[in-house]
């Protein structure tokens, strides 16, 4: 929200100087994001009138004008600006000014020729940006009066950044009520008149849009002169508001808006055919917008159309065929409300945003078209003339919201604030926001305008008191009472833990957002359970995100772009899937690429690879205490795993996860190497642990025996390995394997697997027909459970 100083002066006294406003504001609420002082140093500067103008001799793009500024004598200036003619009036510099950028004007020779001053831009002068020309003033301007009293100046433009539950300061009325009760003064506002009916034009208005639009008013404004010019002080009052001025209709219609908070929009009469009907749009219904872009419109939108067409997006844009020309003669003013949920990210499904959408996504005052309307009326019978005809209105009155009266207890005040705030000031606070108060045996019931929507429980009362009261005024205490630390679960491990292990292993942890592409899902294969978002920030930000894998695949490439040819990155987030309400999973992933070890000279350097990554699984998989009840299965991978080097993680059966290598396709797609391997796990089974436990140290000592097998090559050695471990129970302390071998002397489609069992008993020592009838047992359950076959 941006607005001129000067015009919230004139709406509600303010004692206080620009500083202590801004920070009055700030202090409320209503932060102050810019304060751009405009107009100072002027001194000096005066109104002039070009009249008349040579090619300099030595110059094609410069002038030599002659300049009346009111001292009786013409004055010579050099001047460059295009737009320097005859006739215009314009800001003149004279010898002796000092600009607000720090230049001095002085006499000064411009290839050869004398200049006595200087003519101005809107930029030099410091009450715009524009540096295209001259500031054109109008034909109107008095020569030699000085240009800050003309333009009423200085004046400052503030900047607010307000929250989306305050739509009533989008207004300046609504911001002179806040203003008002910060320093304990009135806004000097009067009733809006009734404007004179002097037509019978009219135009019949039917709602068809339910609930979504529920009051609708319009007028026809018959005989104007669309090319009458905006007035200077409409026209400064828009740009120091960051609007251009446009036409005097348009700028009427914004004008009210800024001065309200109400959106406008006037069409052309002509354009019309038969009564305005307020609907939604049709399947496939196309529009073209002011701004000349082709909205495609669907069923959602609500729009403003005729008997025969569309005219225009409902709280987005009007229409290009339906807009005012210099050409109009009548026109058609409307005045809604619409309920924010339909207008809620309509503007940004079309690629807009537009001052009415930001307003009317956040909620208008219901009850504020009436006098927007009428207001405009009286701006525009003033400026561009014309007959009003009646207002017509058509509303659904049961689908209007109705401000609820809310109690505000004493007790209850005091204790959330820690003060005592006297029940005058309480009452006074009230009043000056526009609110209705009755006092009652414990406080008040207040009932709020129907422009504050945000006011709906005791809560929003007690905050209104505090923001004006004033938050500085409010003592800081320490928190009195006991706090009550939340236990640490032992049987689980704590996220931070896991972000410390995965960091001392040389990894970075990335933070994605929870939103990705569609497109980008598409590529991976993600197709099934998606939730999309009702309103996007954008198209490339539709969807809650699957996995964590393609978001970071995503930073991995841009690393990899930018000269990081060794990355370790991983993410601990929630994963989204389709349901009601949508299945949030906390989940791991890891990614990887580069060489396995970061540069050195004690080994050959070689490329990161499955086996690499299983390391990190199983490091990670050991904090848990129970790494017997984890394995790793081949079958039954997603389409972006590379099938030959891809594993299925689980835990007691059930799927946890994947790693290995992205799947060929998926990595050429992505513009990405072989070397890319990435792991995806549900973050609470690798979590839980099991407690610990303390136990004797083993008396007796461990007994090995090495066994080698050759068996089918499909058998996996988390088969083999849970095989061998049922077998010999407490008597198996460990399970290595340290050898495989395919090829000669190994039938096709077998390998041979070499490992050694760790035997030791708590109770006594192992004899060698202890540690041999293990042996034998193992062997013979690895011959009937997995075809294995003992090798000499």
């Amino acid at each position: 929200m941006k607005f001129s100083e000067n015009w919230l002066r004139e709406l509600v006294e303010i004692q206080a100087d620009r500083a202590q406003l801004a920070h009055a504001l700030t202090m409320a609420g209503l932060e102050v994001e810019e304060l751009t002082a405009l107009g100072e140093g002027l001194d000096g500067v005066v109104v002039a009138e070009i009249v008349a103008a040579e090619r300099h001799p030595e110059a094609d793009r410069l002038q030599v004008c002659r300049v009346d500024a009111g001292q009786g004598e013409l004055l010579q200036i050099v001047c460059g600006a295009p737009n320097a003619r005859v006739g215009i009036k314009v800001p003149l510099a004279t010898v002796g000014a000092t600009l607000p950028g720090g230049i001095t004007i002085k006499t000064a020779k411009l290839r050869g020729v004398d200049s006595s001053g200087m003519l101005c831009s809107a930029k030099e002068l410091g009450v715009d940006t524009d540096a295209s020309g001259l500031l054109e003033l109008p034909a109107d301007a008095p020569v030699g009066q000085p240009l800050a009293a003309y333009l009423g100046l200085p004046d400052a433009s503030f900047e607010l950044k307000l929250t989306p539950n305050r739509p009533d300061c989008l207004g300046l009325v609504g911001l002179a009520h806040d203003v008002a009760a910060l320093f304990g003064s009135r806004v000097k506002l009067t009733a809006q008149a009734a404007s004179a009916v002097t037509s019978d034009a009219r135009r019949g208005i039917r709602l068809e849009a339910g609930k979504d639009a529920p009051r609708y008013l319009g007028r026809v404004i018959e005989g104007i002169d669309a090319t009458a010019r905006t007035p200077l002080w409409m026209a400064e009052r828009l740009r120091r508001a960051g609007l251009r001025p446009i036409s005097a209709v348009v700028d009427v219609t914004n004008y009210v808006m800024l001065e309200l908070g109400q959106p406008m929009h006037a069409f052309d009469n002509a354009a019309l055919s038969g009564e305005v009907v307020v609907r939604h749009a049709r399947a496939d219904e196309t529009l073209k917008l002011l701004d000349g872009s082709e909205a495609a419109l669907d069923p959602s939108f609500v729009v403003i159309a005729d008997e025969a067409k569309a005219l225009a997006v409902a709280g987005v844009m009007g229409g290009f065929d339906s807009r005012v020309t210099d050409s109009t003669a009548n026109v058609f003013l409307e005045s809604a409300h619409f309920a924010p949920a339909a207008i809620m990210g309509k503007a940004r499904k079309l690629g807009l945003h537009t001052d009415a959408s930001h307003r009317f996504e956040r909620g208008v005052d219901p009850a504020l078209p009436q006098r927007a309307l009428e207001r405009a009326t009286e701006l525009l019978l003033a400026i561009v003339g014309g007959r009003a005809g009646p207002v017509s209105v058509a509303e659904r009155t049961g689908d209007l919201p109705q401000p609820a009266p809310v109690a505000l207890r004493r007790d209850r005040l005091r204790r959330v604030l820690g003060i005592v705030v006297d029940d005058t000031e309480v009452a006074r606070i009230f009043t000056a926001l526009g609110m209705q108060v009755t006092a009652t045996a414990d406080g008040w019931l207040v009932t709020a305008p129907s422009s504050r929507f945000d006011i709906e429980r005791e809560e929003d009362l007690i905050e209104e008191v505090a923001r004006i009261h004033g938050y500085d005024r409010i003592p800081t205490h320490t928190p009195a009472g006991a706090l009550a630390l939340a236990p640490e679960p032992e049987a689980r491990l704590g996220e931070l833990a896991v972000r410390e292990q995965l960091a001392a292993r040389g990894y970075f942890e990335a933070v994605n957002l929870s939103f990705v592409p569609a497109e980008l899902l598409a590529r991976w294969g993600f197709d099934r359970d998606l939730v999309p978002l009702a309103n996007p920030l954008s198209a490339d930000l539709a969807v809650m995100r699957p996995s964590l894998l393609p978001g970071l695949i995503e930073a991995l490439r841009h690393n990899r772009a930018r000269q990081q040819e060794r990355v370790r990155l991983f993410e601990l987030a929630r994963v989204f899937a389709a349901g009601d309400p949508p299945v949030e999973t906390p989940s791991l992933a890891i990614a990887a690429c580069g060489s396995a070890r970061a540069e050195q000279w004690g080994e050959p350097s070689r490329p990161f690879d499955f086996f690499d990554l299983k390391g990190e699984l199983d490091a990670l998989i050991a904090w848990g205490g129970e790494p017997q009840r984890w394995s790793i299965h081949a079958d039954g991978l997603p389409g972006w795993l590379h099938p030959g080097r891809g594993a299925r993680v689980a835990r007691d059966g059930e799927t946890a996860g994947y790693l290995g290598a992205l799947h060929p396709q998926l990595a050429k797609a992505l513009d990405l190497g072989p070397d890319v391997h990435v792991l995806e796990l549900a973050l609470e089974p690798l979590l839980a642990r099991r407690l610990p436990r303390a136990g004797a140290v083993a008396r007796f000592p461990a007994v090995r025996r090495d066994i080698a097998v050759d068996l089918p090559e499909a058998v996996a050695w988390s088969q083999i390995e849970q095989v061998v471990r049922a077998t010999l129970g407490g008597l198996l302390r460990e399970v290595r394997l340290f050898d495989r071998y395919s090829g000669k002397g190994v039938e096709a489609g077998r390998k041979s697997l070499a490992m050694g069992l760790i035997l030791q008993d708590a109770s006594r020592t192992l004899t060698d027909d202890d540690a041999d009838r293990c042996v034998r047992d193992a062997v013979a359950a690895l011959e009937k459970s997995c075809k294995a076959r003992l090798r000499g």
